[in-house]
């Protein structure tokens, strides 16, 4: 065949390919071709294996349409420059869901030729990129819509309570988590307090943090009881039915009446909270508990300790003591258990806990996951 022939037969071919022709590409390949570029991740060199890449590309792309920018013929060898523009709005392809959206990619192909038959093809194109362009959009606009969603589940005001300081303190990381904390009011002119954790990360975790703290809510000022246990073990079961499979919630709630400094709580797998004392001591609110949504029938331990004027309370997420220096040294407990007994009270306890971790990790530090604090100081004692 010509050199005009060759690259007539691999237009014909395009045009097959592109609308799915498969009894003409058969016709076109010769039975012992080779395709030595792999786009799918099970495809095989075989004809047979390019055909069924053929299907999949068009049960995925609507409105395919090419255009041969440049060819280029010498002996049994047609090198074609071309571009292809299709709508991606049917099906899943390269594990990239359909958008609805137009895809242009371009390619450059090599074809060898026998007796009338394409032997043997290279190519080098665009079109995975650009569905991992794709890829990629959409993972950010759904890590945006989950800050959103993590955004509009936090409490819009923080309780005023006299003689009492409730500092909350929030910072997501690029990729959302699943921290949240919440504050509602309580019979008697109590306050609930809420910070808890979803595992996991993006768009699950931050529904699952909202679904949970909205459940505390409810069940609590439902029940109007006195018993934090006796609410997680509410939300546990309730939380169980619905969460999805290997997730959970480690979460600390605790009852606050601002009046006698009494201060109830109980723990559900959550990292431990911290009480300073006003000589300094350090204790951890400790109280056994699993995390919610793992198992069902789970009891909660529950405790009281009274806070008295000077002393603090400090609640946290991991995303503080996880966190790393340039070196990979973590922030760690310890660090954090000596650093609340330093602090004075002339200061906000959140405000000297960051600057003490922004100092630790370092001005390239990449956060890993989101921080959150919660602090709660008595001022003064009231009549």
């Amino acid at each position: 065949m010509s050199a005009e022939q060759n690259k007539a037969l691999v237009r014909r071919f395009f045009e097959a390919r592109v609308k799915k022709d498969l009894d003409a590409v058969d016709q076109m390949l010769a039975p012992d071709f080779v395709s030595h570029t792999k786009l799918l991740p099970s495809q095989q060199p075989d004809r047979e294996s390019y055909k069924r890449m053929i299907a999949q590309y068009s049960a995925a792309f609507s409105n395919p349409r090419f255009l041969v920018e440049e060819q280029v013929a010498e002996g049994d060898t047609v090198v074609t420059r071309y571009t292809v523009h299709a709508t991606h709005d049917r099906k899943a392809f390269l594990g990239v869901a359909p958008t609805g959206r137009e895809v242009a990619s371009m390619a450059i192909y090599i074809h060898r030729i026998s007796g009338g038959k394409i032997t043997e093809e290279w190519s080098l194109g665009t079109v995975g990129l650009k569905l991992m362009e794709q890829r990629r959009e959409r993972i950010e606009q759904e890590l945006l819509v989950a800050r959103r969603i993590q955004q509009a589940s936090l409490p819009k005001e923080v309780p005023q309570q006299e003689g009492w300081q409730i500092s909350p303190y929030y910072q997501p990381a690029r990729e959302v988590g699943g921290d949240f904390y919440d504050f509602f009011d309580l019979e008697g002119g109590r306050v609930g307090v809420v910070m808890g954790d979803a595992t996991g990360k993006g768009m699950p975790a931050a529904l699952v943090a909202e679904a949970t703290s909205n459940m505390l809510r409810a069940v609590a000022q439902a029940l109007g009881s006195s018993s934090p246990g006796e609410v997680l073990s509410r939300v546990n079961e309730t939380l169980l039915a619905r969460i999805p499979p290997n997730m959970f919630v480690t979460c600390f709630y605790a009852i606050l009446d601002a009046k006698s400094g009494s201060f109830t709580y109980a723990n559900a797998g959550h990292d431990l909270p911290y009480l300073r004392r006003r000589n300094g001591d350090v204790e951890e609110l400790r109280a056994r508990g699993m995390p919610l949504g793992l198992m069902s029938g789970m009891g909660y331990e529950e405790k009281e300790i009274v806070l008295d004027a000077g002393e603090a309370a400090l609640f946290y997420s991991d995303g503080l003591v996880e966190a790393h220096d340039p070196k990979g040294e973590m922030f760690g407990f310890p660090r954090l258990r000596a650093l609340v007994a330093q602090h004075g009270v002339e200061r906000s306890l959140g405000d000297f806990l960051l600057e003490e971790l922004y100092s630790f990790v370092g001005e390239k530090w990449e956060q890993e996951d989101d921080i959150t604090l919660l602090t709660l100081r008595r001022f003064a004692s009231l009549s």
